[in-house]
């Protein structure tokens, strides 16, 4: 995906988010920042087209999304869905993570995060070949 400029207005708001991160937010944050020793290098509230994700790895092409109780109503499930339809056009993969799941099982959040971007930086499994021309595995003569 080629490097897109991100507005005056985008880079302002995603620095006012950095300086008013949630609890769980900040706590995933300090979890994810301690462990790039592991690959996993995390940025947090960065523009990615026209939306700004809570957190992303470009090295696995992993956004993690942490949703309060504004994500409680339909609309902005609705909202959620259509962005995260468009982030998997550009070839992420979303994880999203209740602000109260964070806060109650940070573990068991980090290790499905860590678990899914190794997933998604492994190479893949060899692809299967089509058999040769005239059928079998014999050279064609």
């Amino acid at each position: 995906m080629p490097h897109e400029q991100v507005s005056d207005r985008q880079r302002a708001r995603a620095k006012a988010l950095r300086r008013t991160m949630t609890r769980a937010e900040t706590l995933l944050w300090r979890h994810l920042k301690a462990h790039r020793a592991d690959g996993l290098g995390f940025r947090r509230q960065t523009p990615i087209g026209p939306y700004i994700v809570d957190f992303v790895c470009h090295a696995a092409r992993l956004i993690i999304e942490l949703d309060g109780e504004s994500h409680d109503f339909a609309s902005r499930q609705n909202r959620d869905e259509i962005r995260d339809a468009w982030l998997q056009v550009q070839g992420f993969q979303v994880l999203r993570f209740t602000n109260a799941e964070v806060l109650g099982n940070l573990e068991g959040a980090v290790m499905a995060i860590q678990q899914a971007a190794a997933a998604r930086m492994s190479p893949s499994p060899p692809t299967l070949t089509l058999p040769r021309k005239g059928g079998g595995n014999r050279p064609a003569r």
